[in-house]
């Protein structure tokens, strides 16, 4: 049987343990930028599957992330960002790692072949219907990240299967598959690292246009973050200030009167009464900052005309 890609030897790395440490490190760095080239010509696929993922949030349901080796730490970097970066509740979010959190320390190979490992924690988890689950894998043939995929759409959960490999069950199998044909690594089969760095960027991406469909990137604007450390409550008194466009003081007090949240306080200090009215506002809109923030303005020029 022909090796898959990311087994393969890549024709570039002949004679590598010769090279001066420069030459190489130059070699390493053309290998990883290719890899990441990849990325854009799954771009359609990327974009329908942060769809179902946006959905199954935005119904209720959860994220859920299912890995082994390098490619369990590329999910749990991308899932571990959410809950600070685009404010998605932590009890929306599970992560499935082969070897469970001992693989943090230890991130042994054996578990990555116990499908049934993760076919019990689907369903002990009651992963199903309204719920989406992202498989990733280098090879496409993981078992613990294969078991995970089908015990998920067996129980009626959106599935999304990332492989580095065209034609392998987690891309078949799954609602969207989304194939990052990466080159051969510059070390065979080390796909920590074109491989690895192709899912992190479909990875981040996803999750990226999966907020910005939940309405929580505004202009670029990360505008549900969670404000918990002295350099994001600086950002959020920033953010508030560019979107509703008024003074850094006027932000940090809009920011005070929203409990910290960053869409009610764009709200208030563009002129809403309250925390209570800019909430209610933008339940209207399902959480949606700007068509709020455009019936806000709409009102104010309303009330500004009749008074006129």
């Amino acid at each position: 049987m022909a090796p898959k890609a990311t087994e393969a030897l890549n024709p570039n790395s002949a004679g590598l343990d010769l090279q001066p440490p420069v030459v190489a490190a130059r070699l390493l760095a053309e290998a990883q930028a290719e890899a990441s080239r990849v990325v854009v010509q799954a771009a359609p696929e990327i974009a329908r599957a942060a769809e179902i993922v946006a959905e199954a949030l935005e119904r209720g349901g959860r994220l859920v992330y299912a890995a082994a080796g390098s490619s369990a730490l590329m999910a749990l970097a991308d899932a571990l960002e959410l809950p600070g970066t685009y404010g998605i509740p932590l009890d929306r979010i599970l992560v499935f790692i082969a070897g469970g959190q001992q693989a943090l320390v230890d991130l042994a190979g054996a578990p990555e072949d116990d499908g049934a490992a993760a076919s019990a924690l689907v369903e002990s988890h009651g992963v199903g219907a309204g719920d989406c689950l992202i498989a990733v894998s280098a090879s496409g043939t993981t078992p613990y990240a294969v078991g995970a995929l089908e015990a998920a759409r067996v129980r009626g959960a959106a599935t999304i299967g990332i492989a580095n490999n065209p034609g392998t069950p987690l891309v078949v199998d799954a609602d969207i598959g989304i194939v990052l044909p990466t080159p051969p690594e510059m070390v065979a089969g080390s796909t920590r690292m074109g491989a690895g760095t192709a899912q992190k960027i479909a990875l981040n991406m996803l999750s990226t246009l999966a907020a910005i469909r939940l309405g929580h990137v505004h202009d670029g604007l990360m505008v549900n973050l969670k404000a918990d450390n002295m350099k994001l409550r600086d950002r959020a008194v920033r953010i508030v200030a560019s979107v509703a466009g008024c003074a850094q003081d006027v932000a940090a007090a809009a920011l005070e009167r929203a409990g910290g949240a960053v869409k009610p306080a764009v709200l208030i200090a563009a002129g809403a009464a309250d925390r209570s009215a800019a909430e209610a506002l933008l339940v209207s809109y399902a959480g949606r900052l700007r068509p709020a923030l455009a019936k806000l303005r709409e009102g104010s020029a309303s009330s500004r005309q009749n008074r006129a």
